[in-house]
């Protein structure tokens, strides 16, 4: 098990901050007053089932989706005043939104590159190219490739301008254990030595005791538990994350009020 979660602390520096987000459609609440940080050398896993309001969460904080109430900051920064600012110091990746693929991988990160304005861009995609072990695909169209190969592309993509702050959904879903294990490495290595923080949606409870300091468990909107992933089910009587994230599933009422 990777122990990098447990031996660097999380700094207390938010690069994150959300206050009061609410986002409704029609009689759906998507997120209901959802605060919470995300600090300097720390990764924060966002949890909860299907329709709890993940990708909701994470869309406002890209500025994809506008709250209707709550405020976001970035290295505070404001998004809703200074919104290409805000977005500056974040990127993103998610296995459901893959780079355009009738273009090249070296096509799509020098594409993405130049919208950034990233200086020394060739430079930078070559590092990216080895790091992510992608310098082999790098003529071929996103489109061929495996599933776990757009992955790392996306990857490569979301690291190009260096963010403070990653967001990153479900990032190692099809990966083998292998490339995952060295992703989860790599994306612990950022937050730690890189000094940015990252919030990591997923599903795979093995993953997030292996990479996040603290989780954040959501359930209709709203965030119901927080705590430290290795310590939190014992706080309710459950064996294991996988067992605490069954029960905020089926009963989160029932688990505010232990």
């Amino acid at each position: 098990m990777n122990q990098t979660a447990e031996l660097k602390p999380a700094s207390a520096i938010s690069v994150l901050a959300a206050r009061g987000l609410q986002k409704r459609y029609g009689a759906v609440v998507a997120a209901d007053d959802v605060s919470f940080n995300v600090g300097r050398q720390e990764i924060v896993g966002l949890l909860g089932p299907n329709g709890a309001g993940k990708t909701t969460i994470i869309s406002m904080l890209l500025g994809v989706l506008t709250p209707d109430a709550g405020t976001i900051t970035i290295d505070g920064i404001d998004l809703a005043a200074q919104r290409s600012q805000a977005l500056q110091h974040a990127n993103f990746a998610a296995v459901y939104a893959p780079l355009p693929g009738n273009l090249t991988v070296i096509q799509n990160l020098r594409i993405f590159g130049m919208l950034y304005g990233i200086k020394n861009l060739s430079a930078r995609i070559d590092d990216l190219l080895i790091q992510y072990d992608l310098t082999k695909f790098c003529k071929s169209k996103c489109g061929v490739l495996s599933s776990g190969e757009q992955t790392r592309v996306s990857l490569a993509k979301a690291m190009l301008n260096k963010p403070d702050l990653l967001l990153l959904d479900e990032p190692t879903a099809s990966l083998d254990p292998a490339v995952a294990r060295d992703i989860r490495r790599q994306m612990s290595d950022f937050a730690t030595y890189g000094g940015g923080g990252v919030l990591w949606a997923s599903h795979n409870m093995t993953e997030v005791v292996d990479v996040c300091h603290r989780v954040l468990f959501l359930s209709h909107g709203k965030i119901v538990l927080e705590g430290n992933p290795k310590t939190l089910p014992e706080e309710y009587g459950k064996r294991n994350l996988e067992e605490l994230f069954i029960a905020v599933a089926r009963e989160p009422l029932a688990l505010e009020l232990v």
